[in-house]
């Protein structure tokens, strides 16, 4: 899931595609809008001019939805669905009524009107950049984002709307996070009831018996002691490892960069690691980006196939974003019970969001946004 203060900007062929493809569509949907609005307004002493404007109303609405769609598609643009004022069961009077008082009617006009003169400058520009590569690998990329930008300012929720589904994600994102912190718990007292605890139980019967034979049998309290010197040493490697999968001590003090280049060399595939997080994020957004790495390339290693991949991570703001791909078989996805339902649990105990894109044949990108502010 991608967030409005993170929205990517387009490929450039697809920026190019929409603002030529855009043009005729912005002076359809232009003409019809005024022109049956002046027709509606001015005519609507004598009625006939009210089943123009009902019409117009609808119209809109409707152009409005399909931009909302298409802004999704070739802008790449994070906008989220809206609702509208209900409608169901009125009459067609009423009907109009409850649709010219809904904001979304008239920001959906405010988006289609103001679209036109930009389709204008963005087909001149999406033509000129065919010829002019830089044009189409740097510039236009950026103006089809500022496009995105103004299509969620107008066609998305209103600020209230945006609020409440934030507020939803987030208390949705906590349960998440409870119960994968409620499966950790569980793990590591699994862990240490079936390793450690079980290794200590045994040191503690073989010196309860070397200290019984203490006095007459020397020879069999050494076999004891060595034997409890043996299960106390696997005892603390247990612990160790147990520590180290809550909180690798080289990720404490080294930081992302050496924990993560440690993780690839263990690889059995070749893995490119590039982290560029300064400054150093919190401890929690680390330690999650840390799992987020080690179970996806255990993941690849496993089912992907792949014969190498690439791990990198960057900083934007307030986010920490984890991006690790493979060019395996592809097929992944997240599946409820699955390691990459897992990791959007874990994700989600700091807010953070999971998304998978791996198509049949590959490859597989997993990207992690994980707020370094909650």
């Amino acid at each position: 899931m991608t967030t409005e203060l993170d929205q990517p900007r387009p490929h450039p062929a697809k920026a190019i595609g929409y603002m030529i493809v855009s043009f005729p569509w912005r002076l359809l949907q232009f003409v019809l809008i005024v022109v049956l609005m002046a027709v509606g307004i001015s005519t609507v002493v004598i009625w006939v001019g009210i089943p123009i404007l009902i019409a117009t109303t609808s119209l809109t609405r409707w152009f409005g939805d399909v931009e909302r769609r298409w802004v999704r598609s070739a802008l790449a643009a994070p906008l989220p669905g809206i609702e509208r004022s209900p409608t169901e069961g009125l009459s067609m009077l009423r009907r109009w009524q409850v649709r010219l008082t809904d904001p979304t009617t008239w920001r959906d006009m405010a988006y289609l009107l103001l679209a036109f003169p930009i389709a204008c400058a963005e087909f001149a520009l999406g033509l000129a950049s065919i010829v002019l590569v830089p044009m189409a690998i740097w510039v236009v990329p950026w103006i089809a984002w500022a496009h995105g930008r103004l299509a969620m300012w107008l066609l998305g929720p209103n600020k209230t709307a945006r609020l409440e589904v934030k507020a939803e994600r987030l208390q949705a994102s906590r349960a998440r996070g409870v119960d994968a912190a409620e499966a950790e718990r569980r793990r590591i007292e699994r862990d240490l009831h079936d390793g450690a605890q079980q290794r200590l139980v045994a040191v503690a019967m073989s010196l309860g018996r070397a200290k019984a034979k203490f006095e007459r049998d020397p020879e069999a309290v050494r076999a004891l002691l060595d034997e409890a010197h043996v299960d106390a040493k696997l005892a603390v490697s247990e612990l160790r490892d147990l520590a180290r999968g809550i909180y690798p001590a080289v990720l404490g003090d080294r930081g992302l960069d050496a924990a993560l280049s440690a993780q690839a060399a263990k690889s059995p595939i070749p893995v490119d690691v590039s982290v560029d997080v300064e400054p150093r994020p919190p401890a929690a957004v680390e330690s999650t980006a840390y799992f987020i790495v080690g179970e996806c390339l255990t993941n690849i290693a496993k089912y992907a196939e792949a014969s190498e991949a690439r791990v990198k991570l960057w900083r934007t703001d307030d986010t920490v974003v984890v991006e690790v791909t493979d060019n395996g078989k592809g097929g992944a996805e997240i599946r409820p019970g699955g390691g990459l339902a897992g990791l959007a649990d874990r994700a989600a105990t700091i807010d953070g969001v999971i998304t998978v894109v791996s198509p049949v044949g590959g490859p597989t990108v997993i990207r992690a946004d994980l707020p370094c502010t909650w």
